[in-house]
């Protein structure tokens, strides 16, 4: 995994701007902490840092098809499952490889195929290529948008970054925010291109963007469809096990020490046992593979539920991990420990936004810097809700029945909301405008009843949206600590088989996720089988919760916070007894302390 930027401008020679490229490319070190390359032509400069994953010493970045006066030049950032089958087919076609590594197998599927090598490769990916000859810059985005890709206009042409920090190395931008930005963020809608930056925008999943001397296309060359589905039961289970297992059997291989994360849930632990699995078969009977979960010192004792959390998880892990027999652990952090304002900092500047989820995004980049001490690459259960339908939304009447998107109602996300009226941003009717498009992109069947049409929605809503911002979660914060995430379950053949599956089949049991459930028997203990659904943990300590309204005083008490604040709507936040805080009022608090801190670090110009 990797981080990569760098420009194209027809106006300008690129050549003696070495510093500029020097200076966006050293902002994606932690992403790649391995190795740092340049390279400047007359209209192009790509920037490359490494974190070597497959074929170190062939894989260095940014990659040419010739040593000498190169016409083709590729920075790339993932990992493409299915190089070993690609390799061979160009081999077939008469290309020669002088590396075991997947960034060659993508420089060379682009001299094969051009801009339609997207549609051949599978994996996790975000890479620009520079035809020299052709005068033209291609971006491409894998299918679920795993890996980002940002980019904004210069004199000319366009800047492009895995993150907007290195665009803003960039003298001719500037890390600006105006009143559609904010809209943006805080409307929890997860739209697809636009972001928080005046100017900059994503390249979207599944898709790609081209940049010659005519202009800047963009095209969409994957999405999801309503395809025909045959199946029964059971031939639907078989499909499912037999995709997952695939999905995860291809995403093992590394150079690098490797392992997964397991909560003690059910995605996570079929994940888990599959993976063991195919160690030992590949490596002998007592291959282990290491495992990860992350706890609280006060969780024992402090639990208490709410609308996300049903139960504690680390029995569940510990009984999975015995169960697979891995080499488990358990990170234990200290609540006060997510206090720590040089954490907090290092996690807004990661995400380079001021939405986040607090305490969950500081646990979570605390539990990866300790796993990077041990491993390079781990392997998560993320997007199994999505896929098999595991939210409380598909199963709420509440949720389906309203006109709005479905985790506002389910996470109470739609009062974290703590910015002043008085800039009067009309989030309420953005929200409605922007549901009315989301509904409008859902394909449907003409032979869906209503139920399966609403379902399907849900879905459509959930993979498109609600997963956009997990995966920019889990790619920010693991990547902050030179950590590769893999997410099986992004697998585009299983995210398409079971977009088309029937909402009965997905429910056959009237229960979340029937079946990957019906699948992982004999994959996990039936503790975990059937164990309610349940999200990664929260502190419940007094003292963190006292701890968060100290620090939201002393955030309020700045004249830029207190100008973009809501202090009304803080106020009974900070007045509740901290042993009484309720979820979505600590949400509340977490977001208005990330403001703060976002505000200090990226100091945006706001247009407001």
């Amino acid at each position: 995994m990797c981080g990569i930027t760098g420009w194209v401008s027809f106006h300008h020679d690129a050549r003696p701007q070495g510093p500029v490229l020097d200076a966006m490319t050293a902002t994606l070190t932690p992403r790649g902490p391995d190795a740092y390359g340049v390279w400047l032509g007359e209209h192009a400069a790509l920037g490359h840092r490494r974190l070597a994953v497959i074929d170190p010493p062939g894989g260095v970045q940014p990659m040419t098809d010739r040593p000498d006066r190169p016409t083709t030049v590729l920075s790339y950032s993932g990992e493409v499952y299915n190089h070993h089958q690609l390799r061979a087919e160009l081999r077939g076609r008469g290309h020669r490889f002088h590396t075991r590594s997947d960034t060659e197998v993508v420089l060379r599927a682009y001299a094969e195929w051009g801009a339609d090598l997207a549609d051949h490769l599978e994996g996790m990916f975000a890479f620009a290529v520079w035809d020299d000859r052709a005068q033209r810059l291609l971006l491409v985005r894998d299918r679920l948008g795993v890996k980002p890709l940002y980019w904004a206009a210069v004199d000319g042409g366009l800047a492009f970054a895995s993150e907007p920090k290195a665009l803003f190395a960039h003298p001719e931008i500037r890390p600006r925010v105006d009143a559609d930005g904010l809209r943006e963020a805080y409307s929890l809608l997860f739209n697809t291109g636009p972001t928080v930056w005046s100017g900059v925008r994503e390249v979207e999943p599944g898709g790609l963007l081209v940049l010659d001397r005519d202009g800047i296309r963009e095209r969409r060359y994957w999405q999801l469809t309503s395809d025909a589905h045959d199946d029964d039961r059971d031939t639907a289970v078989e499909r499912i096990g037999e995709l997952v297992g695939t999905a995860a059997r291809s995403q093992l291989e590394a150079d690098v020490p490797l392992c997964s994360l397991l909560s003690g849930g059910i995605d996570s632990t079929v994940l888990t046992a599959l993976l063991a699995d195919e160690l030992r078969l590949r490596e002998g009977p007592d291959a282990r593979i290491r495992s990860y979960a992350v706890d609280y010192s006060d969780q024992a004792e402090q639990f208490t539920g709410d609308v996300l959390r049903t139960g504690h998880d680390t029995p569940y892990a510990a009984e999975a991990g015995t169960f697979i027999g891995t080499d488990h652990s358990t990170v234990v952090l200290d609540p006060l420990a997510l206090l720590d304002p040089e954490h907090r900092k290092a996690v807004v500047v990661a995400r380079d936004s001021p939405i986040g989820v607090g305490d969950m995004d500081t646990s979570l980049y605390l539990l990866f810097g300790e796993i990077r001490k041990h491993s390079t690459v781990a392997l998560s259960g993320e997007a199994a809700d999505e896929v098999f339908g595991g939210y409380p939304w598909f199963h709420s009447p509440k949720a389906l029945d309203a006109a709005t998107f479905p985790w506002l109602l389910v996470t109470g996300d739609e009062a974290a909301m703590p910015l002043n009226p008085a800039l009067d941003l009309r989030i309420a009717e953005f929200r409605e405008d922007t549901y009315r498009s989301a509904m409008a992109a859902v394909p449907h069947r003409d032979d869906e009843t209503p139920a399966e049409h609403r379902q399907r929605e849900m879905q459509h809503l959930s993979l498109t949206r609600w997963l956009r911002q997990l995966l920019h979660r889990k790619d920010r914060l693991s990547m902050a600590q030179g950590l590769e995430v893999r997410v099986p379950y992004c697998d585009h053949h299983l995210v398409e088989y079971a977009f088309a599956t029937p909402w009965k089949l997905k429910s056959f049991d009237s229960r979340e996720k029937s079946l990957l459930r019906a699948a992982g028997v004999g994959l996990a203990p039936d503790s975990v089988l059937h164990r309610p659904k349940n999200h990664y943990p929260a502190t419940h300590h007094p003292d963190y919760n006292r701890g968060l309204q100290d620090l939201a005083r002393d955030t309020l008490a700045t004249d830029q916070v207190r100008a973009l604040a809501d202090e009304a709507q803080l106020k009974p936040c900070l007045d509740t007894p901290p042993d009484r805080l309720e979820w979505g009022h600590r949400l509340r608090l977490e977001r208005v302390v990330d403001l703060a801190l976002w505000l200090d670090h990226h100091r945006p110009d706001l247009a407001l």
